[in-house]
């Protein structure tokens, strides 16, 4: 059964990829907040490497995880069957899962998706997860070309933090 709110497990979503060696970049606002935001989010958010190999290891995350998509007004979300062919068939996908909202989106605006973001991510362990994060400058041009009202209020916080020498 997918989660009620508060039940965001981010390390667990992140724990799963990585055993399925899910190729991925961290992005949105939790890569932000990795970077130093002070700005909570309560979602994974990540760009997948979109070659069949790796979305069918994402599809079997999936699976592990129990996502389903994540629809207003279906607070359990609408349960969908998926493989590596029908994954690549959508651009984002919004779902929820038994630790919490991950997000897949496999252009997110203003980049040209996982290699693009890839070539400057910065590798970190979070709580003994090994995860490819979306650099400081690649978050902030997305969020600018988003241009969506939270996005809005995030970046002058993201842009000092560059400036101050973020990565």
């Amino acid at each position: 059964m997918p989660p009620v709110s508060g039940d965001f497990r981010p390390e667990a979503i992140l724990e799963v990829l990585e055993r399925h060696r899910v190729r991925y970049v961290l992005i949105g606002g939790l890569a932000a907040t990795i970077h130093g935001s002070p700005h909570v989010t309560t979602d994974v958010d990540i760009t997948p490497a979109t070659s069949p190999e790796n979305l069918a290891r994402l599809s079997a995350a999936l699976k592990e995880l129990e996502a389903r998509i994540r629809v207003a007004g279906e607070p359990e979300g609408l349960p969908f069957d998926h493989d590596a062919a029908s994954l690549a068939w959508g651009q984002i996908w919004n779902l929820m899962t038994t630790s919490g909202d991950l997000d897949i989106s496999f252009v997110p605006s203003g980049t040209h998706g996982y290699d693009d973001l890839r070539r400057d991510a910065i590798e970190l362990d979070i709580l003994g997860v090994h995860v490819p994060v979306a650099s400081l400058a690649d978050v902030i041009r997305s969020k600018e070309v988003a241009d969506r009202p939270k996005d809005r209020l995030t970046l002058p916080v993201l842009r000092r933090i560059l400036e101050e020498g973020g990565s």
